[in-house]
């Protein structure tokens, strides 16, 4: 709120400013009292629109693909060069952070997605965003739509990573734990309550381990008054109050029947895509298989380690020492020749491999051992688990002297603090795609019996 902005030959231009809150026109009277003639006070209809979706949060996360007992973490950076995406105030955080988010969070544990203001897109263009983003998206970044998608995105958040943006705002009016990443308030009008929030709210510590701090932040979190209470001063009534002063304007009648807003839209399905390669540790008690996996391996790992590469990996070297290769498709996709053939040309290529994984659906995977054996693992009751770490269990617990009955059997994947029921039986034909050659195991070292 700056005369600049609101006056011409020193009158105001519009004929209606439409503000969410008496506090605002109480500051505009102070800095511009020309334009105070044209406020109207008519409260927030695009935070309206989130509170009405609230109900559909649980189908908004799966949307996003985020499963039972993990967490959403959505980065948000406004569009000037103090934002978190510029150098956050100098210290220039997100290209160190990245990789940091991929290498410390356990990928069963948190789903990291991007909310980037629509002015980044277009100042910089989608090409350069997404090749500067290019080694966090195959490490399973999901950048979300600016115009259509972010309000959907943060009603599904658990935490936002972001700046003195108005997004990070709306997350914290809607209770959401924010953390500052890049905290630079000096665009910001002191008075107004989005620099009180800024000065107020916590803040990364970039040195500091990033799952201690997230896990800090969720245990202490209490919802800050100040946003809810001055995002709007009329919470679901905006519709209304908009439609009678637009009426006004035009000297118009209004029209009967209710003033409604349109709803926020179920965003198209968009799991993440991870391709770069994955340190699966495990540990076996039984038919229970503890997993965890992530980008990088962190010091305190316990536990046995292996490789589960996606058949897509930038760097083909990386298919040549993995132990577990994965991907996904349909079953009766013709170009991959269904699980059965795909798993056996598979584990011909890569002789180091010891088991092919083909995620046939959210909760299914067919698997090929090295011995020729054809498995279908799927979820039991109340499984919510992405399938391919389905596969790294199987390959863990076979390692470990697992033996597998004629009838199969059930493992107990642990992954994100639940325990996960994995039926393992041997797979049902596939006959659209023909079948396959058992895969060449000639000269092949077996880490485990079968």
């Amino acid at each position: 709120m700056s005369r600049e902005w609101l006056l011409a030959e020193g009158e105001p231009f519009v004929d209606a400013l439409v503000l969410s809150h008496p506090e605002q026109v109480d500051r505009l009277r102070r800095v511009c009292p020309e334009a105070a003639q044209a406020a109207v006070l008519a409260g927030d209809p695009c935070f309206d629109r989130m509170l009405a979706a609230r109900r559909y949060r649980d189908r908004f996360r799966r949307a996003l693909g985020v499963r039972d007992g993990q967490r959403l973490l959505v980065l948000n950076s406004t569009w000037n060069p103090e934002g978190f995406f510029g150098n956050g105030g100098g210290q220039d955080l997100l290209p160190e952070l990245l990789p940091r988010l991929a290498a410390e969070l356990p990928a069963d544990e948190y789903r990291v997605a991007a909310v980037l203001h629509p002015n980044i897109w277009y100042g910089h263009g989608p090409g350069q965003i997404r090749a500067w983003l290019d080694r966090a998206r195959r490490s399973g970044l999901t950048l979300i739509d600016p115009v259509h998608a972010w309000r959907q995105a943060l009603l599904a958040a658990d935490v936002v990573l972001g700046d003195f943006g108005a997004v990070t705002y709306y997350s914290a009016a809607l209770g959401v734990p924010v953390l500052l990443a890049s905290a630079n308030h000096d665009r910001l009008d002191p008075e107004a309550p989005p620099a009180e929030f800024v000065r107020k709210a916590p803040r990364l510590e970039p040195r500091r381990p990033l799952p201690d701090q997230l896990e800090k932040l969720l245990a202490d979190h209490r919802p800050l008054n100040g946003p809810a209470e001055h995002t709007s001063s009329a919470p679901g009534a905006s519709a209304a109050s908009l439609r009678r002063h637009f009426y006004a304007l035009m000297e118009l009648p209004e029209p009967a029947t209710p003033a409604l807003l349109e709803p926020l839209p179920l965003p198209p399905y968009a799991p993440p895509h991870r391709t770069a390669p994955l340190h699966v540790r495990t540990r076996v008690e039984g038919r229970e298989v503890h997993l965890e996996r992530s980008a990088d391996q962190p010091y305190h790992a316990v536990g046995e380690t292996h490789l589960a590469v996606h058949e897509d990996t930038r760097d083909p070297g990386d298919l040549e020492v993995a132990d577990v290769i994965v991907r996904e498709g349909g079953a009766d996709d013709p170009r991959l020749g269904g699980p059965d053939r795909w798993s056996a040309q598979v584990l011909r290529r890569h002789p180091h491999c010891a088991l092919a994984g083909f995620v046939t659906g959210p909760d299914t995977c067919t698997v090929r051992t090295r011995e020729g054996q054809l498995l279908d693992l799927s979820a039991g009751d109340g499984a919510d688990a992405d399938p391919a770490a389905y596969a790294s269990a199987l390959y863990a617990w076979l390692a470990s002297g697992g033996s597998l009955p004629p009838d199969g059997t059930t493992l107990r994947v642990r992954t994100a603090a639940l325990t996960h029921p994995v039926r393992v039986t041997p797979a049902t034909a596939h006959p659209r795609t023909g079948a396959a050659d058992p895969p060449d195991t000639a000269g092949a070292q077996w880490p485990f019996p079968v």
